[in-house]
């Protein structure tokens, strides 16, 4: 019998909400120009990752209220050590943060979303496999 992931984990590593074992996107993909590509549905347990158009709308809030705080953070830490912050260095900062971090914010911006409307059922082995829509 396989162990219960948290969720916290399931959401960080974009595992499948439903039985946190098998994977949102393609191995080996995160910095490459295939980086939003996702499986359609899950490979253990057959939860559509996608079930409706447009249901990942709602993971651009996600998404912005991630880069808030990694800028918030960021503007923190330079007050702290005493930097003199000017709109040039911020637009920088933004600039770099919002384009290295682009793939992995992406990713845990959909994996968040899709773990607060889909709950966990249990390991793959002991749910039933949903049948393929697509």
């Amino acid at each position: 019998m396989s162990e219960k992931k948290s969720f916290l984990y399931s959401v960080a590593t974009a595992k499948c909400p439903r039985c946190r074992e098998g994977n949102m996107f393609p191995e080996g993909t995160l910095y490459s120009p295939r980086f939003a590509d996702m499986h359609a549905n899950c490979p253990c347990c057959g939860q559509v990752f996608e079930p409706e158009p447009g249901y990942y709308y709602g993971a651009m809030y996600v998404s912005f209220a991630f880069n808030v705080a990694i800028f918030l953070v960021f503007l923190f830490v330079m007050y702290q050590a005493g930097v003199e912050v000017t709109i040039p260095m911020m637009m920088a900062l933004v600039g770099i943060t919002v384009v290295g971090l682009l793939p992995i914010i992406f990713r845990l911006s959909r994996s968040l979303w899709i773990h607060i409307f889909i709950r966990y059922e249990g390991p793959s082995t002991q749910i039933p496999k949903k049948l393929h829509t697509h």
